[in-house]
């Protein structure tokens, strides 16, 4: 694994990173979650995963992920996910 990008943003609380890694198939998310947490020393709670991106024919993938401090300032900062009703469209 190799890290090509660590930026620390104060203003948000977070760690700003890009990683390149090299694997048979892609790690999806939760996988990439363990392997930055096992990285950074982090809490898997307090990262997000915001990409993962590789070329067709290629064994390395591209990560970008945000760590935060706190769960609270994750929180906070990331969009929560709309929650549809059931009410809406029905007859």
């Amino acid at each position: 694994m190799n890290v090509i990008s660590d930026k620390k943003n104060d203003l948000l609380n977070r760690r700003e990173v890009k990683l390149l890694t090299q694997n048979t198939s892609n790690p999806g998310f939760d996988n990439s979650v363990k392997v930055i947490s096992e990285e950074f020393k982090a809490k898997p709670e307090n990262i997000v995963i915001k990409n993962v991106k590789s070329k067709f024919g290629r064994d390395t993938f591209l990560i970008d992920a945000f760590i935060y401090n706190s769960v609270k300032d994750k929180d906070n900062i990331e969009p929560k996910p709309k929650v549809k009703s059931a009410a809406v469209g029905a007859k």
